[in-house]
């Protein structure tokens, strides 16, 4: 019997995860892929891209997950992620804004009238601003 340890948004967010515990030898499966990859609107809908492991790796499965592996590779690697316009702060990450008015609107009307556009979510301070490509800042 497979159990769902984890959901993403992202299908390819889940195949990080899965090959993360395929490295450890625990066999992993995405469900919902597929759909989400064919219409992106249905994630939240269906609850995301479900990672599923066997019953007896469920809690080996879930420390693996949650290992926090970032500091050591930011150390070797340095820290690309933009600056939060509103605090400076790092601490930031990807995010769309108006996939949910899009979603509605293609639900409403069979259409998504409001643009997806790329932005940054700032975990310091909770903003959330429009991402500038490096061509439109230079």
């Amino acid at each position: 019997m497979l159990v769902t340890i984890a959901r993403y948004t992202y299908p390819y967010e889940a195949q990080i995860a899965r090959a993360l515990l395929d490295s450890e030898g625990i066999d992993a499966f995405i469900a919902d892929e597929q759909t989400i990859n064919m219409q992106w609107l249905y994630s939240d809908a269906l609850g995301g891209v479900r990672l599923q492991v066997a019953q007896e790796d469920v809690m080996r499965a879930q420390r693996i997950l949650q290992d926090d592996r970032e500091t050591p590779l930011v150390e070797q690697e340095g820290d690309d992620r933009p600056a939060c316009p509103v605090c400076g702060s790092r601490n930031t990450e990807y995010h769309q804004i108006g996939r949910r008015w899009a979603f509605l609107m293609f639900l409403a009307i069979d259409f998504p009238l409001f643009r997806v556009q790329d932005g940054i979510r700032c975990h310091s301070c909770g903003a959330i601003s429009k991402r500038h490509s490096d061509a439109a800042r230079h």
